[in-house]
């Protein structure tokens, strides 16, 4: 590495920080310098580049495209390094692990597994948020994600843990005697779906039916989904692993299956993992490895 090629360490945290924050004053207040400071050392690290990183036409400060590409970089380096340091320090020792899961994965698979880590790694305190949304895997925050996807998430490491392609499906009560030969012949059926997420109208409209649901949609906790189908509520679609027992016991009629290849990862930032998540990430393939769905 070319060293003296490299901009001033202070230029590149006064920049990261700016970018972090979305203004000077934010910035020095977590540099614990003046806004001042900060705005001459963005100016002195676009000089040394020779390319502007922030736009100053408008009233709020925007990064170019130049600058936020460089405060990604900036953002995985200096993440990498405070984890680092963390680890080596061991301050980072009692802080919980946390994990971040859709409630589908959290209800249908993590949390009737966990007591076998529990009892594996008692010293372990965990933090699970079952959340429908994309978190930020911010340092000091999430330390490991379970999507799913493809495996495509920019900025971060993903390790597949299984595979199960997305289904549609319903009770057996709700689609007795109706024709079903197309994805557009549920338009006309009631829909549930995950609070949070578009599932069910993201899956018609990939599918090309445009038209409106004529029964309604209801949207319920992911952990409440496979009640509402059981009992004849609604069409669904949510992953085939979640339902497979159900299917295989006719509780569900399977509908339409995506030959997508698509599971569920094991989403971590780039770097080396602190203990416990090593600990945890093990733990999971090998629990993946043995059943995919615990009984």
């Amino acid at each position: 590495m070319d060293w003296q090629a490299l901009p001033p360490l202070t230029a590149l945290r006064a920049f990261a920080a700016l970018a972090e924050t979305g203004g000077t004053a934010a910035a020095g207040a977590r540099l614990n310098v003046s806004h001042a400071a900060v705005s001459q050392q963005v100016k002195q690290l676009e000089a040394h580049l020779g390319v502007a990183l922030v736009d100053r036409t408008g009233r709020q400060l925007r990064l170019t495209a130049e600058g936020r590409d460089l405060a990604d970089a900036l953002n995985l380096g200096f993440g990498a390094i405070a984890r680092a340091v963390e680890t080596l320090t061991g301050a980072d020792a009692d802080r919980p692990l946390q994990i971040s899961a859709t409630p589908s994965f959290a209800a249908h698979w993590l949390m009737p597994c966990l007591s076998a880590f529990r009892q594996a790694h008692p010293q372990i305190d965990l933090m699970i948020d079952p959340t429908p949304q994309l978190v930020e895997m911010e340092p000091g925050s999430i330390d490991i994600a379970l999507r799913y996807g493809t495996g495509q998430w920019p900025g971060l490491e993903a390790a597949l843990l299984f595979r199960s392609p997305i289904v549609a499906v319903a009770a057996p009560q709700l689609v007795d005697g109706k024709q079903i030969d197309s994805p557009a012949d549920l338009a006309a059926l009631p829909w549930l779906q995950e609070f949070g997420t578009n599932e069910a109208s993201d899956w018609l409209r990939r599918r090309g039916v445009v038209k409106e649901r004529a029964a309604g949609l209801v949207q319920v906790p992911g952990n409440l989904l496979l009640d509402g189908l059981r009992n004849g509520q609604g069409v669904a679609v949510t992953v085939r692993e979640w339902v497979r027992q159900d299917i295989a016991a006719g509780r569900l009629r399977l509908l339409f299956e995506d030959a997508e290849d698509s599971g569920y990862y094991i989403v971590t930032r780039p770097g080396v993992l602190r203990a416990p998540a090593k600990a945890f990430v093990t733990w999971l393939r090998r629990q993946a490895r043995e059943t995919v769905f615990c009984e």
